[in-house]
């Protein structure tokens, strides 16, 4: 229980002592955010600066913020439409303001971490509001920063839904405090990362108007999130080229349009049974949970009614990212997941509530879920060709369209046009481009053998083209004049 201010103390007085003591007892959690903040920020730094991020997605963010701070039309060339019709993300135009001063892809990495790391202090909050006491608290912040989708999003490229954890956890704490202006620019926030997180938000409304009872902010939740979902997939993404058939694709056992999807999930559970109750499903919610399934507890569930939509998307969906910790799918579920273990904390409920072996398990948890591995599994044993590499993308000196690889797309996309072969994909016009950029010994087209080799036969019959650069099958081509 918090403690009193002396009651000698004016009205004002005690205002200021609580502040005060609030803010000292947040220190520690000011403490980890910055460290954790720092270490995510420098783990997805050396992942780049490793050549470990992806064209897909690292490259097509950073190519829209660095147009959209430049006065171009943020038209993507690598999927071929304006950005904002890729999930109708409105967040990249705030996000430009920091290319103005400076374009630098790690505008997008250091502001990510941020965001993650932020997380922790509306949990602190939300702990210390349901009547824990303030160690308790800070571990429950601990539990969060230590929760392997948060480390491993960070380090899968950059993507918005990083915003939408900490503004999800916001809202809530302005809801139960009946802050209903903070809660509206917060659950805004969450609206404006990605058009699917509107049903997240309605979900969210639901939860606050039917079992937290705070009406006003539900009713303008549920609203709000209904609305912006129907205005983003039926009006903003039809018109800026939109990305809605990709995301569709991963339905298609539903049908080929939303309207078949949402129609087919009524009428057809057979169809949906066999993808739901699937081991990978299986799988997958055991590595969500396991990290607090220390602090479930059944009668303290109801917060996870507002997780459905994001929950239900994914296991729906018809394609196994999705179902992984490894990606940013499973944020928005998190905040959720923590009001649930901390609703059962504050009522001594759960079957783990000894502080320090709660630090512990989570911290297991990390070390088996999170893909800090990835570092000595996948990353190191391809820096054979990083020096070569390096070398070849120093020698692309000007704005020219640029053809690569996936991994070499997000290195060069601060220019209009840049492409990055990929699986399935068909290569354009070899003459669109000023540059051609190939790591023949990781080419990350794995569906064509010796992909590398032939279009190093194409361009050597070319007149157009002259070999640059050619050291550990990194290959350069420059167009002539």
């Amino acid at each position: 229980m918090q403690k009193s201010p002396p009651e000698d103390l004016s009205l004002f007085d005690k205002g200021i002592y609580h502040l005060v003591r609030q803010r000292l007892q947040s220190q520690p959690v000011a403490w980890m955010m910055g460290i954790s903040a720092i270490i995510l920020f420098a783990c997805s730094s050396l992942r780049h600066a490793l050549i470990q991020s992806n064209g897909w997605d690292l490259g097509i963010f950073d190519q829209a913020v660095y147009l959209i701070s430049r006065g171009l039309p943020p038209i993507s060339s690598f999927l071929g439409f304006h950005i904002v019709g890729d999930h109708a993300a409105l967040v990249f135009y705030p996000l430009a303001l920091l290319y103005k001063i400076y374009p630098d892809v790690h505008w997008l990495l250091a502001v990510q971490a941020i965001a993650l790391a932020s997380g922790a202090l509306p949990t602190w909050y939300l702990a210390r509001l349901a009547g824990l006491r303030g160690e308790y608290a800070v571990t429950i912040a601990a539990v969060y920063l230590l929760y392997p989708v948060v480390f491993n999003s960070n380090l899968f490229d950059f993507h918005p839904d990083v915003f939408a954890l900490p503004a999800l956890l916001w809202a809530i704490l302005a809801a139960r405090l009946g802050q209903v202006l903070w809660f509206c620019l917060a659950i805004t926030v969450v609206l404006a990362c990605k058009s699917i997180l509107a049903l997240t938000v309605a979900g969210l409304g639901f939860w606050l108007l039917v079992f937290d009872k705070r009406r006003v902010c539900g009713a303008i939740a549920l609203a709000a999130g209904i609305a912006w979902f129907l205005i983003a997939t039926e009006v903003i993404i039809p018109s800026f080229g939109g990305a809605q058939k990709v995301a569709l694709s991963r339905y298609a056992y539903l049908g080929s349009s939303a309207l078949d999807i949402a129609k087919n999930l009524v009428l057809k559970p057979g169809a949906i049974l066999p993808v739901v109750f699937s081991a990978l499903n299986l799988k997958y919610l055991v590595m969500l949970f396991l990290p607090v399934a220390w602090g479930l507890s059944p009668r303290y569930l109801t917060p996870l009614v507002a997780a459905m939509p994001a929950l239900a998307v994914n296991l729906l969906a018809d394609y196994q990212p999705q179902k992984s910790l490894t990606f940013q799918y499973s944020l928005p579920i998190v905040p959720f997941i923590l009001v649930a273990i901390i609703g059962a904390l504050a009522a001594d409920q759960g079957w783990l509530r000894n502080r320090r072996a709660i630090i512990v398990w989570s911290l297991l948890s990390f070390l088996v879920l999170g893909k800090w591995s990835y570092f000595f599994t996948m990353y190191w044993p391809r820096l054979d060709t990083w020096q070569a590499s390096r070398e070849a993308i120093a020698l692309v000196q000007t704005q020219g369209g640029v053809l690569t690889t996936n991994q070499l797309a997000p290195q060069l996309s601060h220019r209009p046009l840049i492409f990055a072969a990929m699986n399935g994909e068909e290569l354009p016009d070899f003459s669109k481009f000023k540059y051609i950029l190939m790591n023949g010994r990781y080419p990350d087209v794995i569906d064509r053998p010796n992909f590398v080799g032939s279009i190093e036969e194409q361009l050597s019959k070319r007149s157009d083209f002259r070999l640059s650069y050619k050291r550990d099958e990194v290959v350069l081509y420059e167009k002539v004049n």
